[in-house]
Formats: C-alpha cells, sequence, structure tokens
C-alpha cells in the first residue's frame, strides 16, 4: 500500500531547523526573557519587512489580534460589523465579546470569498433601518486566497468604515504585487501550529501602515499600559506574543519563502488534475493564494462522503472546514436574526458549501505526485 498522505504535517519540517530552534530557545531559557523579550521585536520586524508593511504587533493568538485591531477602533454597542457566513467562529465572535452586532453577509460561489454585491446589500439595509451604525467589514482570505481587497476599501471608504483584513489562514498571499499586510486598514494573523507560518503554540500578529494603530496595538496588548509599566491609558487585555513563541517563528522564518513555492507548485498540480471536473476555489484576477489549505467543492454531501471514504481508504487525509454556517450555529443564530428588521436576507452559498466542500492534504513536506494521487482518488470515487 502506498504510504500515508497527512492532511497537514508539522513535524517534517522541524528536522530541518531542528538545531536552529534548540539554539534559539536555549538563548530564551538562558535570558529568562520569557514575555516581550528581544526576539519579539526581532520577529515584528521580520514580519514587517516580509510584507513590505510599516508595523507588526505581536500578539497572543489570532482571535487577539482581531480583538485588539477592533478595541483600538472603540467598536462596541450599536455598531455593525460584517463579516462573511462561512469562516472560523473566531471572526464573528468578536464583535460579539465587544458588544457589537456581527452582520453575516454571503461569500462569492466561486473564490469562498465575501461577496461584494451582497455585503453592499446589507450595508444599505442596516443603514435604512438607521438602529445599527456600519462601522467594520471585516474580510477574510479563505484558505489562503485573499478577498477582494480593493473592492472592500472602496467601500468602507465611501462608508467611512474600517478595513480589517482576516488572514489568519493568508500570511504568504498577494493581491497585485502587494502581499497581505498592506490591504485594508490592518491585518490580523494566526501563528497556530496548522497555519502556513506556525508556532508551536498560540500566536498571532496586527499589521499596518498606520504609525497610531500600531502604537494602540502594543498599548491594549499590554492592559492599555503607557509609557511606563503601571501608567494605564486605557482598558487593554493580556494579549502578548510569548517570546519562545516568537523565536520559534524566527527559526521558521528561514524556510518560509522555499514552503510558499511548494505549496503554490502543489496547487498547480491540484489544479491540472482537478479543475474542470470539481469545484475549486478560483482566485480573481492579481491574487496569489498561499494555499493555506486546498479546498474543492462537490456536488452534495453524499458525494463528499464517498470521496473521503475512499481517500481515508487509501489513508490520505481530508477535512471539512466548516460543516455549518455560523449563522447557523447556536452561539450566532438568535444575533443574526435580528441583525436586520423582518429578518436578514437567506445566506444560499455559505449554506450550500457546508454540504459540499472538502479539504485535501496541502503542506509544504509532501510532493506534487501526492497531490497528483490524492486527486486521482477523488476523482475515482466520483
Amino acid at each position: 500500500m502506498s504510504d500515508p498522505i497527512a492532511l497537514f504535517d508539522v513535524k517534517a519540517q522541524q528536522s530541518l531547523i531542528r538545531a536552529d530552534l534548540d539554539r534559539r530557545i536555549a538563548a530564551v531559557l538562558d535570558s529568562g526573557r520569557f514575555i516581550n523579550g528581544p526576539e519579539v521585536a526581532e520577529l515584528e520586524a521580520t514580519l514587517a519587512a516580509f510584507a513590505g508593511c510599516g508595523h507588526a504587533v505581536g500578539v497572543s493568538s489570532g482571535t487577539d489580534a482581531l480583538q485588539i485591531a477592533m478595541m483600538a477602533e472603540g467598536i462596541g454597542p450599536g455598531d455593525a460589523v460584517f463579516l462573511p457566513a462561512f469562516t472560523y467562529t473566531a471572526t464573528a465572535e468578536v464583535p460579539l465579546v465587544l458588544g457589537a452586532k456581527p452582520v453575516f453577509v454571503d461569500v462569492a460561489a466561486e473564490s469562498f470569498n465575501l461577496d461584494i454585491a451582497d455585503l453592499e446589500r446589507r450595508i444599505a439595509l442596516v443603514k435604512a433601518e438607521g438602529r445599527l451604525r456600519p462601522r467594520a467589514v471585516v474580510g477574510v482570505d479563505l484558505f489562503g486566497l485573499p478577498a477582494d481587497w480593493q473592492a472592500i476599501e472602496a467601500t468602507c471608504a465611501r462608508e467611512g468604515m474600517f478595513a480589517l483584513d482576516d488572514a489568519a489562514q493568508a500570511f504568504g498571499a498577494a493581491l497585485d504585487g502587494r502581499r497581505l499586510g498592506r490591504w485594508g486598514h490592518a491585518a490580523a494573523l494566526s501563528f497556530y501550529p496548522t497555519k502556513t507560518l506556525g508556532a508551536y503554540g498560540d500566536g498571532g500578529a496586527l499589521l499596518t501602515d498606520d504609525a497610531d494603530r500600531a502604537e494602540l496595538y502594543r498599548s491594549l496588548r499590554t492592559h492599555g499600559e503607557g509609557k511606563t509599566r503601571y501608567e494605564v491609558e486605557r482598558t487593554g487585555m493580556n494579549g502578548r506574543l510569548d517570546t519562545i513563541q516568537a523565536t520559534i517563528l524566527l527559526a521558521k522564518m528561514s524556510l518560509f519563502e522555499g514552503e510558499l513555492a511548494q505549496r503554490r507548485r502543489l496547487g498547480a498540480a491540484y489544479d491540472a488534475a482537478l479543475a474542470g471536473r470539481v469545484g475549486v476555489q478560483v482566485a480573481q484576477q492579481g491574487a496569489e493564494s498561499c494555499y493555506g489549505l486546498y479546498t474543492i467543492r462537490l456536488p452534495d454531501p453524499e458525494a463528499r462522503g464517498r470521496v473521503q471514504q475512499a481517500l481515508s481508504a487509501q489513508r490520505i487525509g481530508s477535512g471539512i472546514y466548516y460543516p455549518k454556517a455560523l449563522h447557523h450555529q447556536p452561539a450566532y443564530a438568535t444575533h443574526h436574526a435580528a441583525s436586520i428588521a423582518g429578518g436578514p436576507p437567506p445566506l444560499p452559498v455559505s449554506e450550500a458549501l457546508c454540504h459540499q466542500v472538502l479539504s485535501l492534504p496541502m503542506h509544504p513536506y509532501m510532493s506534487e505526485a501526492d497531490a497528483t494521487r490524492a486527486a486521482e482518488t477523488v476523482l475515482a470515487a466520483l
């Protein structure tokens, strides 16, 4: 039987950088600077340089990155935050934690990213009702593919809204030659272990070209402190990035460009085998995915079940991201129903995708032959 192909592989990389990891972690242990050690600042400079943006601020998770960004804008009760219905829960829970109202927007059938026409429609409905203030749009670069940031930025500029890029799955992706981190007012990153750049635990960062926002993010991540530790200027949170996680990410950055290149080769191999035969994520012109996940769209749940069973029989990993649209989740259903008077418009694409999508193995330590084998297994099952 052929070798197994894991959906993710967080171990293969380690053998290439183990000596550097051991050296860097030992240096942190020797220094005793476990919180905000110099490695955090070094990582921030490295991330900003990679993305081509002015500032990076390390934080404790991708979720906390979203929360700090919204706290900095003063988003709270009475505010409407527009975000896709087809994404991970973190994007929706943060507005609710801050007292704001998430307004779910449908996604485009081709890209699985925010549908701009539907976004415009829901903004108009909220404005006409006058009960909530349209304050922010959170665009998610789903599975590593950039959202339509030109359109999102234009909408936010016209409406005076904050544009926040949830790039948790997409560090390394680019649009029109600009890497994510330079689109919107700020971008939130996650360093969860399975992300394109993953730590050995939780971690995240905020990227921005705005020096004032970056300074505010640094204050908010450390309990709202001012120029000194015990000068508290605002209500903040404990959202710092651990020094050990920063040093692990620095070691991994030495491999990152090569890993991105391999992810794109794998994406091309999948596309060559599958495009035109099953639904695949379609990039808009000028968008370059980093393939955080490679996700296909199958005709129906029954076909997905057959494909997943066939993959499992061949020891090929797969995953379903996401099995339930956010507006159907118990935590959000009531808020969704009340977000627009008379009930919000339906979200048919988001609902359909939940029953059709399937993610195939995608990590830089598998081969193009592995991708072809997985694709052929999918097609044989259909």
